[in-house]
């Protein structure tokens, strides 16, 4: 209770000095007067829009990324470079068209990871727990796969001869990046493991092995996911004593050495730590397989910097590669443990995994140019995740509210949950949160509700977007209308009326003016 108090009274002596918490400029009308007019002007420069064909298409997917979790991550970012965080810029912020999805799935009001990236993805709206089917598919029944299967932009993009990749934090065959290539009623069939004998007998097949069958030659593939690769008991090479992450595949195929055999004299590399994935030269890599762990990655706060490659580190070298295509390429990049660590209630490792995957989208900016490379960052769903409590200007964000509650009189964070596993009680009451290390790592914030593990949110998530036709990506849509602007952009998929062959898609509308000058000359002469 002392410590509680402390805190409360350093608060309310901050308050009552007069001390402002803000820098003396913003005193001034003047400051916001000219920050608002030089606003105007970057706003009044997107009016000149960009619809030039997009030679390339970068997809960031922020897992579990919704808007409370991108103000929070850009406050983090912004008191990480020693500023008091709500008036910093991420680089997502710095696009120039910003929309909202609609993210429900066909039966939930409240979406999974799965049914959200296939409409994402695949452009088709489906049921949770299934990737790469409609919404005809049934979840866990195999006989509704057949005839129901939706093809991605990753393989539209293959087919009209670009280069593709998909680069995750999560296991390589997880919800998000599986939608991409394969076609599974059940999200969780990672191996011929986890999938009932019922269904691999009624020929179904994991999301694994569709991994390297469905579309032979991804040009990129990295994240983790390598037990599910390997026969059952064989020893992970990086955790050779760990029994829980030896191979579970029971029909004994090393789906790696398999790859490995076929892209040899491919250009093909595999790689599993750090060392190995800077050591490549890209400009000799045709193909890339980069497995750095045998589930999930570590999260960024826990990764061994020396072993563990970063997202931005993976995007760097992926867009590299990729970029010997001169027809251009396309590339999924998912934050996929700002998800996880929102399940756990750790708002720490949540926030910290969103700040890394906003670094990597600045260095894939740097990499490329708006002139032909589309970009659209986005989320699949929100979590029940929030900051509030009057917090004053510059606080952590990680820090308490300057007040107590005026029902249990004791002090809480400005972060809390809807629900998770923060939930406790100490004594019949709420846990006084002045006697924990709120700020550690893996710090699970309170929340209202007990539960195992926290749920998503179901409100609209932003979508980000810069470079060719950005700005169609507006208003409030349907979460599958993203992977149809994508196509139209790079002119690839289904709908391709407006491209002009050899050309780019803004070329028609000046070719067409074009002809009618022409015609109005030949008739007037």
């Amino acid at each position: 209770m002392l410590s509680a108090l402390l805190i409360i009274c350093s608060c309310l002596s901050v308050r009552s000095s007069g001390k402002p918490m803000f820098p003396e400029t913003e005193k001034s009308p003047a400051f916001w007067n000219d920050r608002a007019q030089e606003t105007l002007k970057e706003a009044l420069n997107t009016q000149v829009l960009n619809k030039n064909t997009a030679k390339n298409l970068i997809l960031f997917l922020g897992d579990g990324m919704g808007v409370p979790t991108v103000t929070a991550a850009r406050i983090l970012k912004g008191q990480l470079n020693g500023q008091s965080g709500e008036e910093y810029q991420l680089e997502m912020d710095k696009f120039p068209f910003v929309s909202l999805s609609k993210t429900y799935n066909t039966d939930a009001q409240v979406p999974d990871s799965a049914g959200t990236a296939t409409a994402y993805l695949c452009g088709v709206k489906a049921n949770e727990g299934t990737v790469g089917v409609s919404a005809a598919a049934v979840r866990s029944q195999c006989n509704t796969t057949k005839g129901n299967e939706v093809t991605s932009i990753l393989k539209w993009a293959k087919d009209a001869g670009k280069s593709v990749g998909i680069v995750t934090t999560t296991r390589i065959n997880h919800a998000t990046p599986s939608a991409a290539y394969a076609h599974s009623v059940d999200r969780d069939w990672y191996s011929d493991n986890e999938m009932p004998s019922e269904a691999l007998q009624a020929g179904c097949k994991d999301i694994a092995r569709q991994l390297f069958e469905n579309i032979p030659n991804i040009d990129v593939i990295m994240g983790g996911g390598r037990k599910y690769m390997f026969p059952k008991n064989m020893s992970d090479v990086d955790y050779p004593g760990v029994a829980k992450y030896n191979g579970v595949r029971n029909d004994g195929r090393n789906l790696v050495q398999e790859w490995i055999d076929r892209m040899k004299d491919q250009g093909g590399h595999y790689v599993w730590n750090k060392q190995q994935l800077l050591s490549l030269n890209p400009k000799k890599t045709n193909y890339l397989l980069g497995l750095f762990g045998p589930v999930d990655l570590p999260y960024d706060l826990e990764r061994n910097a020396d072993s563990d490659p970063s997202l931005t580190q993976m995007v760097e070298v992926a867009i590299r590669v990729l970029q010997n295509n001169p027809n251009g390429f396309y590339l999924l990049v998912e934050g996929g443990r700002i998800d996880h660590g929102h399940h756990e209630g750790k708002a720490k490792q949540a926030l910290y995994e969103a700040v890394e995957m906003d670094r990597a989208i600045g260095r894939a900016g740097f990499l490329t140019t708006t002139h032909d490379t589309l970009t659209v960052v986005t989320a699949d769903h929100s979590h029940v995740f929030t900051f509030g409590g009057y917090t004053r200007r510059g606080n952590t964000i990680f820090g308490l509210a300057p007040m107590v509650s005026d029902v249990d009189q004791k002090p809480f964070t400005s972060i809390l949950y809807g629900n998770g596993p923060g939930y406790k009680l100490v004594g019949g009451a709420r846990e006084n949160v002045s006697t924990v290390d709120f700020a550690e790592n893996n710090y699970k914030a309170q929340s209202a509700v007990p539960l195992t593990s926290e749920t998503h949110g179901g409100e609209d998530v932003a979508v980000f977007s810069k470079g060719p036709l950005a700005h169609l990506l507006h208003g409030v849509r349907e979460q599958n209308f993203i992977p149809h602007v994508m196509a139209y952009a790079a002119c690839i998929g289904q709908n391709r009326k407006h491209c002009v062959s050899g050309g780019t898609a803004a070329l028609r509308p000046v070719f067409s003016s074009m002809a009618a000058v022409l015609t109005v000359t030949l008739l007037l002469c």
